[in-house]
């Protein structure tokens, strides 16, 4: 009787002092860790803004590759949400959704998971810094609240171990992200692309002259697609059953410092649907299959485009699309005027 009076009191006290430094403990837990990138602000905060990109930086993924993401809501900013769902235990299921989006300011975002806790989010804040501020500072914050709950205290301890090493993961993932995309401002003042988006191409018949490599100088890139349109002319006026659709197109295989390797290209319909398409000199007759393209519009100078390609490919890597093939081209207002200030053109990148 003796001994059994010991242990009660014995776990009497263990559960007096657990109460005791359970009530001592912070009923809430706040995190911070910082990086930096050369990227623009940009490229930053629209990588963020949306959960397109969300399992190559997020360390989430890593402890589960099976895991299932689902996307909801807008396609960025706030509203947008990403719910998860893996078969480990100790991951269950989850979401993560942007409550509030300040244009290169900030990003917050609501956290439901499984670990003990109520009102977690998590916030990005960016900062220009360094030389001429050139580079960004990422701010990640966490906070997490535990209130009356003193497991959830205890299990407070180890949120610095265990969300703070993820923090520090994620941030350096990030970088490494980021990295991979042209360091180009597309929404920077006067940049002279327009809004890009990601449209459905149909399927297209083409007729194809491959202009090989060329001289970079204007002179030479002109006449080269000049004398290759004329090839395709005289195609189509031996194919009565054929018209060309749309502009004169341009493709591009490499933009080297002193070649430029291209093909032109005038998609064109068979007026029946079908039948042979008999073609001239280097001309050759393409199907192109149906597929997702990033397409912006662009006016200035021919000699401009590998900027703009550049900045397509930097636009659809921060929303989330993994550009594939070759860029091209829509010679809007002509061979001529391509290589004036006047000269407009569709910029084409097509997806995966």
């Amino acid at each position: 009787m003796t001994r059994l009076l010991e242990i009660l009191i014995s776990l009497a006290i263990v559960f007096a002092l657990f109460l005791i430094v359970g009530v001592m403990l912070p009923s809430s837990r706040h995190l911070t860790e910082k990086t930096e990138t050369n990227r623009k602000l940009t490229i930053v905060f629209d990588t963020m803004n949306s959960f397109r990109r969300f399992k190559d930086w997020n360390p989430l993924v890593l402890r589960d590759p099976r895991m299932q993401l689902s996307l909801s809501g807008p396609a960025e900013g706030v509203g947008a949400k990403l719910d998860y769902t893996s078969q480990e235990p100790r991951l269950g299921s989850g979401s993560y959704e942007i409550v509030e989006s300040v244009p290169k300011q900030k990003i917050a975002i609501n956290i439901n998971n499984i670990e003990r806790g109520e009102n977690k989010r998590t916030a990005f804040f960016f900062k220009p810094t360094g030389r001429n501020n050139r580079n960004v500072e990422i701010t990640q914050t966490y906070d997490v609240d535990y209130g009356w709950n003193l497991l959830g205290r205890y299990a407070g301890l180890y949120v610095t171990r265990h969300i703070g090493d993820d923090m520090k993961m994620g941030l350096s993932r990030l970088v490494g992200v980021l990295t991979s995309v042209p360091n180009i401002d597309y929404a920077a003042p006067g940049f002279k692309m327009g809004t890009p988006k990601v449209v459905d191409r149909p399927a297209e018949d083409m007729l194809v002259v491959s202009a090989g490599q060329v001289d970079r100088g204007n002179a030479q890139i002109q006449a080269s697609i000049t004398s290759n349109a004329e090839w395709i002319k005289r195609t189509l006026e031996a194919n009565s059953g054929v018209e060309a659709v749309g502009p004169l197109r341009i493709v591009t295989t490499d933009m080297g410092r002193e070649k430029y390797t291209f093909d032109v290209v005038q998609v064109v319909r068979r007026k029946s649907g079908t039948g042979n398409v008999v073609v001239q000199g280097p001309v050759k007759f393409v199907q192109a299959p149906a597929g997702k393209v990033a397409v912006a519009s662009y006016t200035g100078y021919m000699a401009e485009l590998e900027n703009t390609r550049n900045a397509l490919r930097a636009w659809a890597a921060t929303h989330g699309y993994e550009v594939k093939d070759r860029a091209y081209e829509d010679y809007k207002s002509g061979i001529a005027n391509a290589f004036t200030e006047n000269g407009q053109f569709d910029v084409y990148w097509p997806v995966k």
